[in-house]
Order: C-alpha cells, then sequence, then structure tokens
C-alpha cells in the first residue's frame, strides 16, 4: 500500500510545466495536409505519406526554421555540388511506385510462383513448426522486432532474458559451459570456431582438419575464410586420416558434424583424446533436437560446439534468418565471437542482466581482431528460445523420438524394397543406395518430384532424406511410396508400418544426463502463460512503438507493417534453400528486382544478396577486391588504407580478407587528411589493395574530398571499398559509384527497413563496378555470382532470403521519388535538430555552409570538465524522458551521435530536443552547485519505478523532478526496468545462464 500511496501523490502533485517556445511551435499537423490525389483513379493507400514522418506545413516550418524557402536551396548547401547526380537516376521512372494494396498483389503473384513442395532434403534446414502464440506474439510483434541491440540495458531486460534463456538452451543441450546469444548461421559460426582454433596456438599451427561429412556450405565458408588467414584446410575422414605425424604436428583443430550430413551418428570420444594429444581443438556442428536423444558433445570432449537452431520454430525462408548458437569451454569465453549476456545487478542491488565481456567483442578491437562479428540474430534466437520455454524438456525429447521414429520406419520399409542404407546409426537423417533397384538415383528424384517431394541429391547412386517435426503419417507414407513408384512394387499403407521398439542410437552415444531444468522451461506451457510471459517480457523493453530511437549510424526508421506482412506467408516461408531453381520462381524475380533496384540506387553494375550482415558485407567486399588483384597477377597487393574515424569493423573485416591496415589521419574538422592520404597510397603505392571510406563520413558530414581521395587511391593501384551504412543520406542524391567507389556494402536493416530485431538479424548485400562483378560470391549447391567467384560467404546462397522481402517491398511502395524524398527529409529532420539543439550543446562537425548530413555529433566533453558528467549520466537521465539514447561515446568518446531518420515527425523531434534542453538544464544546475556533483538527477538516472515508489526518499531532488520532468510523461510514460547496472560487478562475477531451480527458490 506504502508503494500505491507514493505513485498516486506523484500524480496528484503539481508538475513543472516546461512549455515549448512559443516561436517554434509547430503547425497544425491533420488529415488535411496529406497530399491529393492526382485524380479519382489515383491510389489512397500511397506508402511514401505513411512513411515519412513531417508532412508539408511541417517540413516548410523546419525550412523556415534553417532559413530556406525550399527543398532544393536545403539539399545544395547540404550535398556537395560535384557529387550530385540527376534526379532522373532514382524516380518513378525508374522505380515505379506501387500503393500498399498493388504492393500485397504483386507479393502474391510472385508467391504463386513458387512451386509448393516438401523438402526433405534436410542439410542444415527443416520445415519448422513454428508455434502460433510465437509467431504472432514475437515474430510479428513490432514490440520484438522494432528494439535495437540491447546497449542500454535498462529499457531491454526482456529480451535480454529471454536470450539468456538461449544461451542456458544451448549451454544444457550441448553440456558446454558457456553460450553466446547467436552467430550469423551454421556455417560462419564454423568459420569462427576454425578462427578461434588458428589464434588459440598463437597462429604457430596453420592446419584445419575438416571431415567429409560436414554439410558443403560450411566447407565453402571455411574455403573462403581461410584464406585469408593463410589456414591450410585439409578435407578427410577425421576418423582415420589424422594419424599422419606432419599434419599432427601442424594441426590446430578438427571439424566434426554430429549427425553427420549423411544422417551418420559417431562416437568421436575417442577423436577428441587425439586431438588434444596433439595441442588442438575439436569443434563440433552439431543439431539440439538430437541433442535431446544423443550424447552432447560436452560430454565426450568437444572444446567449441554449433549449429543452427532454427528447427525450434523458425521458419526455412529460403535460408534464413536463422539464428545460428555457438557454445565452448569456460577456458575458451573470453575468445569466443559474438555477443554474451551475463547476469549483473543494478546499482540497489537489483538482479539485471548486461551485456557481458564487451571489449572482447572481436569488432572493437579494430585491426587486431580476428572476427568482425558485431550483431547476432536476436529475434530468431529469441524465438527459438520461447520454443523451448513453450515445449519444455519433456515435449522437446517427445517431438524427437517422434522424428527418429519415423526414421526408423521409412528405413525398414525401404530397405524391404531392396535398397540399402549407408547409415545404420541415424537420428533424423538417412542417406540410401539406390544402386542395383533402379538404374540411378534420377529415377528415385523422378517419382520423389511427381509427388510434390523434394529429396537431397548426392551422387548417381545415392539419395537423401531428413525428416522433422512437421512430418506427419502421410508424409512418411508418401516418401515410401516414392521408393516403392520408382522400383514398380506395390505401394504401403499406414497398416503396414510397424514402430521400432529400440533406438538406431549405439547405446555408448545416447543421452543419460538431465537438460533444461530450469523453472523458466518448466513453467509456461500452457497458451495462456506463455502468452503471458512474452507479455510480460517486451514491457520491459524500449522499441519503435514507444519514441524514436535516435542511435547515429542505426537508422532506425519505421519498419512498415506493409512490408513485414508478405514475410511469413507460407509461399515465402516454407522454401527450402536448396529447393531446385524451377521451384522458385517467384524468389528468383524477387532477387532480380532488387538487386536491379540496388544498382540504380547505387550507381553499380552488379549485386550479391549473399551476405547476411552489414560487416559480412565488408568482407565480401574487401575478398572481391582481394580477387580481382589477384586475377590480374597481383595477388601481392595487401595493404588496405582506413581512416581511424571508421567503425570498427572496417580493420576487422579488412584483416578477415588476408589485408594490412594502415590507418589514414583525419583534421581536427572531422574531414579525411587528403595529404596524410596520398603520402601513404603512394608509399604503399607496389602494394596497395584498398582504401576503405564511410560516407556521408561517421562524422555526419558529407566531405567536399571524397572523389578526390578515391582519384588518389585509383592512380596507385588500388580499389575503393565504400561503406554504405550511411546510405540513407545519398539516395536520389548522390550515390557510392558517382563518389568514385568501386564497391558498397548496403545495410537493409537500416537504410531499407529490415527490423532491427533487438540486435539482428541484418542484411549486408553488396553491389560492385562492371570490373569486379565475376568476382561475386557463388555457392556450392545453388550457383550464385560470376563466372570468377569467391567461394560462399554465407550458408545459404542468398544469405537471409525471406527478409529481402522487406527491402523489395520497401523501395517498390516507395518508388524511386519517395526514396529520394525519405533522404531529403532525414537530412531535414537532423538539421534541424541540430538547429534546436544549438546554444545548448556544442556541434562538433558541420560543413562549410553549416549543415550536417543525415546525423549530427554533440560534444559532451565540457560537462564532464564543470561538473564530472560523462556521456552516460546524459544517456541514462534521457531513459527517464521515455526515449532511447543515441549512439554514445562513438566516434568520439566525449560524444553522442544523433540520428533521427525520416520516419519521425515534428512533433516528436521536438518532443526529444525539449528533453535534450532539459536536461541540459538539469546539468548546469549542477555546475552551478544547485545539485552536488556526486548525488544528483543525472548521476543517479535511471528512475525505474521500484525507487520512485519507494517508502525512503533521501535525495537531493523530488521525486516529480526524477520521473516527470515533462508534462507530456504524465501521459505517456515507459518505465525503465532497473536503475543503472553495474557493469564491473557483472564482468566480475560472469553467470550467463538462467536462475537454477534452487536460486528461484532462494529469491522467493
Amino acid at each position: 500500500m506504502a508503494v500505491l500511496r507514493n505513485v498516486c501523490a506523484l500524480v496528484s502533485r503539481n508538475i513543472v510545466q516546461y512549455a515549448r517556445p512559443a516561436q517554434l511551435k509547430a503547425p497544425v499537423r491533420g488529415l488535411a495536409t496529406a497530399k491529393a490525389p492526382s485524380s479519382l483513379f489515383a491510389s489512397l493507400d500511397t506508402f511514401s505519406d505513411r512513411h515519412i514522418g513531417p508532412d508539408d506545413n511541417e517540413v516548410a516550418h523546419m525550412l523556415a526554421k534553417l532559413g530556406y524557402d525550399s527543398m532544393d536551396a536545403f539539399v545544395a548547401d547540404t550535398v556537395p555540388e560535384k557529387i550530385r547526380v540527376s534526379s532522373a537516376s532514382v524516380s518513378n521512372e525508374s522505380i515505379p511506385a506501387l500503393s500498399e494494396t498493388e504492393l500485397f498483389q504483386r507479393a502474391k503473384e510472385l508467391g504463386r510462383a513458387n512451386k509448393p513442395f516438401k523438402s526433405f532434403i534436410g542439410m542444415g534446414y527443416h520445415n519448422a513448426v513454428v508455434p502460433p502464440v510465437i509467431l504472432r506474439n514475437v515474430m510479428e510483434s513490432p514490440a520484438w522486432y522494432t528494439p535495437y541491440t540491447p546497449y542500454q540495458p535498462e529499457i531491454a531486460q526482456g529480451r535480454l532474458e529471454s536470450l539468456v534463456n538461449f544461451q542456458t538452451m544451448v549451454m544444457s543441450l550441448t553440456s558446454m559451459d558457456i553460450a553466446n546469444a547467436s552467430l550469423l548461421d551454421e556455417a560462419t559460426a564454423a568459420a569462427e570456431g576454425m578462427v578461434m582454433a588458428f589464434t588459440g596456438s598463437n597462429g604457430k599451427k596453420r592446419t584445419f582438419f575438416v571431415d567429409g561429412g560436414v554439410a558443403p556450405q560450411t566447407i565453402a565458408v571455411l574455403r573462403t575464410r581461410a584464406k585469408g588467414f593463410g589456414i591450410k584446410l585439409h578435407i578427410g575422414d577425421a576418423l582415420t586420416d589424422l594419424n599422419d605425424e606432419a599434419l599432427r604436428a601442424d594441426l590446430c583443430g578438427v571439424l566434426v558434424q554430429y549427425p553427420d550430413v549423411n544422417g551418420a551418428v559417431k562416437d568421436f570420444s575417442g577423436l577428441a583424446d587425439s586431438v588434444h594429444a596433439a595441442g588442438a581443438l575439436l569443434v563440433c556442428a552439431t543439431d539440439l533436437l538430437a541433442l535431446t536423444m544423443l550424447k552432447p558433445p560436452g560430454e565426450w570432449g568437444a572444446d567449441i560446439v554449433l549449429g543452427n537452431s532454427a528447427r525450434f520454430g523458425v521458419p526455412a525462408g529460403y535460408g534464413g534468418p536463422h539464428a545460428a548458437f555457438f557454445a565452448c569451454t569456460d577456458k575458451l569465453k573470453r575468445k569466443m565471437p559474438g555477443r554474451l549476456i551475463g547476469r549483473s545487478r543494478d546499482v540497489n542491488g537489483k538482479p539485471a542482466y548486461r551485456l557481458a565481456l564487451q571489449t572482447r567483442e572481436q569488432h572493437i578491437r579494430r585491426e587486431k581482431a580476428t572476427s568482425n562479428i558485431c550483431t547476432s540474430q536476436a529475434l530468431l534466437a529469441n524465438m527459438a528460445a520461447m520454443y523451448a520455454v513453450y515445449h519444455g524438456p519433456v515435449n522437446l525429447q517427445r517431438i524427437a523420438q517422434k522424428v527418429h521414429g519415423f526414421a526408423q520406419i521409412i528405413k525398414s520399409a525401404v530397405e524391404n524394397y531392396g535398397y540399402k542404407a549407408v547409415n545404420t546409426r541415424y537420428f533424423d537423417t538417412l542417406t540410401f543406395n539406390v544402386n542395383g533397384v533402379v538404374k540411378d538415383a534420377e529415377v528415385i528424384h523422378s517419382a520423389a518430384l511427381a509427388a510434390g517431394i523434394n529429396l537431397r541429391r548426392i551422387d548417381d547412386y545415392h539419395v537423401g532424406l531428413t525428416l522433422d517435426e512437421s512430418v506427419g503419417a502421410e508424409d512418411v507414407i508418401g516418401l515410401i511410396n516414392v521408393f516403392a513408384s520408382a522400383a514398380s512394387l506395390p505401394p504401403v499403407s499406414l497398416n503396414d508400418l510397424t514402430p521400432a521398439t529400440t533406438p538406431a542410437i549405439p547405446e555408448n552415444l545416447r543421452r543419460t544426463s538431465k537438460f533444461l531444468p530450469h523453472p523458466v522451461f518448466n513453467t509456461h506451457h500452457s497458451e495462456t502463460e506463455m502468452l503471458r510471459y512474452i507479455y510480460h517480457l517486451q514491457s520491459k523493453d524500449l522499441g519503435l512503438v514507444h519514441a524514436m530511437i535516435p542511435l547515429g549510424s542505426c537508422t532506425m526508421k519505421l519498419n512498415s507493417t506493409s512490408s513485414m506482412i508478405p514475410l511469413t506467408w507460407s509461399e515465402f516461408a516454407s522454401i527450402h534453400p536448396f529447393a531446385p531453381k524451377d521451384q522458385v520462381k517467384g524468389y528468383e524475380q524477387l532477387i532480380k528486382e532488387l538487386e536491379s533496384d540496388l544498382c540504380k540506387i547505387t550507381g553499380f553494375h552488379a549485386c550479391s544478396l549473399q551476405p547476411n550482415s552489414g560487416a559480412a558485407g565488408e568482407y565480401a567486399g574487401l575478398s572481391v577486391i582481394k580477387a580481382y588483384h589477384e586475377s590480374r597477377g597481383e595477388g601481392h597487393r595487401d595493404v588496405c588504407l582506413i581512416p581511424v574515424s571508421a567503425h570498427g569493423t572496417n580493420p576487422a573485416s579488412a584483416v578477415m580478407a588476408g589485408l594490412k591496415v594502415v590507418p589514414v589521419k583525419t583534421h581536427a574538422d572531422g574531414n579525411l587528411d587528403l595529404e596524410d592520404l596520398k603520402t601513404k597510397a603512394e608509399k604503399h603505392k607496389d602494394k596497395l589493395a584498398a582504401f576503405m571510406i564511410t560516407y556521408p563520413s561517421t562524422f555526419g558530414v558529407f566531405e567536399d574530398g571524397v572523389q578526390d581521395a578515391c582519384k588518389i587511391i585509383h592512380d596507385n593501384g588500388g580499389q575503393v571499398y565504400l561503406d554504405g551504412a550511411n546510405l540513407n543520406a545519398q539516395i536520389g542524391l548522390t550515390n557510392p559509384a558517382t563518389c568514385g567507389g568501386d564497391v558498397c556494402h548496403m545495410n537493409l536493416h537500416k537504410t531499407f527497413a529490415i527490423p532491427h530485431g533487438g540486435g539482428g538479424p541484418g542484411v549486408g548485400p553488396i553491389c560492385v563496378a562492371e570490373h569486379l562483378a565475376p568476382f561475386l560470391p557463388t555457392h556450392p549447391i545453388i550457383p550464385t555470382g560470376g563466372d570468377k567467384a569467391i567461394n560462399a560467404v554465407a550458408a545459404a546462397p542468398y544469405g537471409s532470403a525471406s527478409i529481402l522481402l522487406i527491402s523489395w517491398a520497401y523501395i517498390k511502395m516507395l518508388g524511386g521519388a519517395g526514396l529520394s524524398d525519405a533522404s531529403k527529409i532525414a537530412l531535414l529532420n537532423a538539421n534541424y535538430m541540430a538547429h534546436r539543439l544549438s546554444g545548448h550543446y556544442s556541434l562538433r562537425y558541420k560543413n562549410g555552409k553549416g549543415r550536417v548530413a543525415h546525423e549530427l555529433l554533440i560534444d559532451l566533453a565540457e560537462f564532464d570538465k564543470a561538473a564530472g558528467l560523462k556521456v552516460i549520466d546524459f544517456a541514462k537521465r534521457l531513459q527517464d524522458y521515455g526515449f532511447h539514447p543515441p549512439t554514445c561515446s562513438w566516434p568520439i568518446s566525449t560524444c553522442m551521435l544523433i540520428e533521427p531518420t525520416e520516419s519521425e515527425t515534428l512533433e516528436e523531434i521536438d518532443r526529444f530536443c525539449d528533453a535534450m534542453i532539459q536536461i541540459r538544464k538539469e546539468a548546469e544546475d549542477i555546475i552551478t552547485g544547485k545539485q552536488p556533483k556526486d548525488n544528483n538527477v543525472l548521476k543517479n538516472a535511471p528512475h525505474p519505478i521500484s525507487v520512485i515508489a519507494a517508502e525512503e526518499w533521501n535525495r537531493p531532488y523530488s521525486r516529480q523532478t526524477a520521473a516527470y520532468p515533462m508534462p507530456w510523461l504524465l501521459e505517456k510514460k515507459f518505465w525503465p526496468t532497473v536503475s543503472r547496472i553495474d557493469d564491473a560487478y557483472g564482468d566480475t562475477h560472469l553467470i550467463c545462464d538462467c536462475p537454477s531451480v534452487e536460486e528461484s527458490a532462494s529469491s522467493l
């Protein structure tokens, strides 16, 4: 009751009113300001008016405040004239706009072009069953897909808890000591494991052995990654080929698949001993559902365990996105790539989650890095975790037993027709030798296709099939009868089938240990409880459903419902990535259209959609450049020039591609030091491979000298990689090709509206000039790329193919004119924000006309000197105002990088500016001594309701000031869940799994 009295008292007391200055009052917004249709026949459901926040009146208002009477005049002062492109390059003539209704019609048309065959191809991809409660309330919920990576844990406790569930699920099923919060896909996770093994030997041992039972797409990605590090890849039989002493002397690691790609379940315990005796690491790719029945790798000696979690309730989606899992032993935890969620506590001792050991994130280490991972697959990891929470250990094992039982029935029945199963010990995958029964494997495949079934193509005499949770009795009968039909033998019926009595898993490889004993996996099994748990977690997280997320260089724009809807249609969601080309004509056309549109936008010749993150795009682009030099007999070119202002993934990606990083200086005004660039380009001209540049710069300005910089590189034999992280400022105004680039990547999860998902997924396609097109990445199963292609950079041919639908829809609905308008408004919103904050904060960089690009950098160093206030204090105080803080302490440690995007209305932008101005007043009270430096409203921020409603209050400011510093917060306020989190405690007391039964009981 005391808590209730305190909360009620806050509402009843007078709150100080901070009115917006009269001269900044925004025009009234209403439907009357929407653009009138061109005719009676024109569509009314146009997307541009829905996506772009400010209406015409608000645009005119902002332009007037900046001193302009037209958008053209403003753009002329913002974007250098010499890099401007014709307005016709990105227009409704080059990219026609569709209404929302027309988009749905087009998407349905493309969906119908995909043939709904049932795929039993396997190879790491399954027909997952997504529980409807998770589909509707997580995958399709903007409360889950619009938040950003949880770098502000006080307003991200929900998804942090769910990601800890994911880590716990992986640790428990694999019996490993620690697991991260997901990686991009199984193949790239294997590549990370290989590099961990390589660096574990301090680079002294270069041979990495890969068992022949590993999936071919994984081997292809390993080949790509090994080349950059100079690792020698050896493919063979891990159980018989590791006796060579010369090989063992240089061995850094071994990768096995358990069960392997052909379905065989092998005992690798002896191999583990042998590998360890050679001073190497054993890496195991595995399957989580299989581990409910198989002895987990952690119990037979694996050092690193990885795989794809997608069969836990994530659609196939033509290859992704899917959350890879990655676990390791305790001694390797500080070398583990990717994000790690740990338990900590806030300043009041309340338990809380946070990103742990962040300094070990490889991209922070720049050119010293061995991995460029700076994201995860958070949304998909959360779906997989929720699947495990919903089913619990008992039902997971029942699903596994049913899948395995069906596999046993099929093996027995098919062998009765004379076929021979190659693998006698298996879980869900069977490989049959068809020789002697039919002419060749093509006879089987033809019969399967006639029945609407896809089987795995292996060679002329072998076919494979993999079962999953979606398989029912009719599917089992259908599969058996494919083999019967091919052999012209009688079909079977359900009455002919008898379940096996014992599993086809040797006793010494059967799981005996318990898994998932934690309360969270044994509580929420009714839909009612599951629904409440999902909503309980989402209530703790701030997303775009609550307020703008003005993170610089992150482009947190609207993720429109209309662009998301086709994503979960079965016509797109149920497609296997290795389905025959004639079954995916819809996807093929969609991909072709998206590639074409991205080329028009960037000014380049060709595109690859395979890279499944921005950093993966960087790596792919640099690998293409390296291959180009090698094709010209200039493979010795290995120097990459990178500005010191670049994002840390740039140098990390360069190192991964086998390049040596040479930093380039920037001037005090933020511009690239062209003299230093010229000096270093000429110094390294015989070995210069590439130059990486972000444009507009990471300091938030269009630099005048970008073309001059690119010419310097070209004159000295190098290629230019233009980082497209800030492409949202360019569309229709300039483009990477005009700026002088040879290759660029784009962040579809930024510029082209794929949701950030709370920390992934993302897509990082690359576009290249014509001379680089032949080197675009291919794939071992579904060929892609050019005729001189580099090996694959991702597990699936088109990376995270299903979410390409989102960017395709975004581009189609905006059309060329809408895309250009979006970039113009993004520039305008940022410059208006800079104008409003001027006089209150120091704007670090601007061009000669006083303009910023699509983001602005404010410097808070003066507050540290005057009052001991750090960037983090301003960030945490913004949480009390209901906002996610901007990007903090990057690219300069004392700064905030703010990016409002085009989707925010003038009202929301003013609300953010009002909050920042009010915080500036609060800081002034500390500077002038009205508030103490060590106990004030900024240092104590954020203020969760548990603090505000506490019986005791001994702070030198009121509860009202802490919780309701602006009047609009009384109507709409997002509450942080916990007080400021103690980062140091979390790192020194590293706990990365869920509370146990005992811990949960002790907290009651």
